[in-house]
């Protein structure tokens, strides 16, 4: 069977990438943001362009984290009453989320409802300005939902860092190790293939060499621009890969205990390795390993942390997640977060197990999980 690999979304990056807006021919934009965005003054950098260009603009900022489906209705709403030519999302990936869920259902009540979406991320972590997927959530269930479909992926994305030196070292931390979870997951994913991987590489590359310094100094433009680009390029992998049980997992903590995601992500990271690859502080060397073990050692050695076999490449790949956590200020466990009692997030583990086994991202892990495996991993995490 023949593969395929698609970039739908046109990319503008580097300096003033953001003079893109006066020169892409809108007539109507509806702005999806949040209201920090606003308050901070940050959506004026595409208001004035607008303003330049002569462009009518409406500002819809009911925007909130883990955007839950009664926001996305009501972001339909104001967008078919503004039938706009092109829809403008700038904020983190709960903006572009909902900006790639509100023109879908709208377009589904409208045939004749189709904006472009411009997708302008001011975090370097989700990568959502170049995928097709969104996360919507329901509060009354609990529940992440992870919507995919291949006409949600926007149509263009802005990358400038002019909107990133702002972000608090802890925004930088969480965002940057989800980047590095994309990329890690994307290139042992089982539908991973040559153009992913080259993708997949190059961000934990840039990962291993700028993380570090963009949450040190968000004064360092090269870092930040560069985390950026990272955060795009492994969006572009696992767009086309999917995820695996970190994301799987990371979804059902969000949902039930509101820990972000990327903070999420970060702390099963080291997990997710040790059951991927069947190795932890007790393994011995084998004759034969999963496939995933070659893939996992590839990349310790693109983070410079590759070591004498298998075995100890893996333990220091591990020692490699749980090191960058601690520098960022990461919890490594739940119960350092002091934010549920130990008898609660117990009492939830077996159904965010089995709501873990039944998220999509799960489907495409190198080593496909029990409930009861994953029922472990969430209390090592405690």
């Amino acid at each position: 069977m023949y593969k395929e690999f698609d970039v739908h979304t046109q990319i503008y990056f580097g300096e003033h990438a953001l003079d893109r807006l006066s020169h892409m021919g809108a007539k109507r934009a509806l702005i999806i943001s949040d209201p920090f965005v606003v308050s901070s003054g940050l959506v004026r950098h595409v208001t004035d362009r607008f303003d330049r260009a002569g462009v009518t603009y409406s500002v819809y900022l009911d925007v909130i984290p883990d955007p839950p489906i009664d926001k996305v209705v009501a972001g339909v709403k104001a967008a078919m009453d503004f039938d706009p030519d092109c829809l403008v999302a700038i904020g983190g990936g709960s903006a572009l989320d909902l900006s790639k869920a509100v023109r879908k259902m709208a377009q589904a009540m409208d045939a004749d409802f189709n904006p472009r979406l411009i997708a302008i991320p001011t975090t370097s972590g989700t990568g959502s300005e170049v995928t097709s997927f969104a996360v919507i959530t329901d509060p009354a269930a609990g529940t992440k939902y992870p919507l995919v479909a291949d006409d949600m992926t926007p149509d263009e994305a802005i990358l400038d860092e002019v909107l990133v030196k702002s972000v608090p070292p802890a925004i930088t931390a969480d965002t940057g190790m989800d980047v590095l979870t994309h990329a890690i997951e994307s290139y042992v994913s089982t539908n991973n293939n040559e153009f992913s991987a080259a993708l997949s590489e190059k961000a934990i590359e840039i990962c291993g060499q700028f993380l570090l310094r963009s949450y040190a100094d968000n004064r360092d433009s090269h870092a930040r621009r560069k985390m950026h680009i990272a955060s795009c390029l492994a969006g572009l992998a696992f767009n086309a890969t999917s995820l695996g049980l970190n994301h799987g997992m990371a979804h059902q903590l969000g949902a039930q205990f509101h820990i972000p995601h990327g903070r999420a992500n970060a702390m099963l990271l080291p997990h997710i390795i040790e059951f991927n690859s069947e190795i932890d502080k007790h393994s011995r060397s084998k004759v034969a390993y999963p496939p995933c073990v070659r893939k996992y050692c590839v990349i310790a050695r693109s983070l410079g942390v590759q070591n004498l076999n298998e075995v100890t490449t893996i333990r220091a790949l591990t020692g490699y997640m749980e090191f960058m956590n601690k520098e960022m200020g990461i919890p490594l466990s739940v119960s350092e977060m002091g934010i549920v009692s130990e008898g609660e997030y117990m009492a939830r583990v077996d159904a965010m197990a089995e709501a873990a086994l039944a998220d999509a991202c799960t489907a495409t892990n190198p080593r496909y999980p029990t409930k009861e495996e994953i029922a472990a991993i969430y209390r090592k995490l405690w």
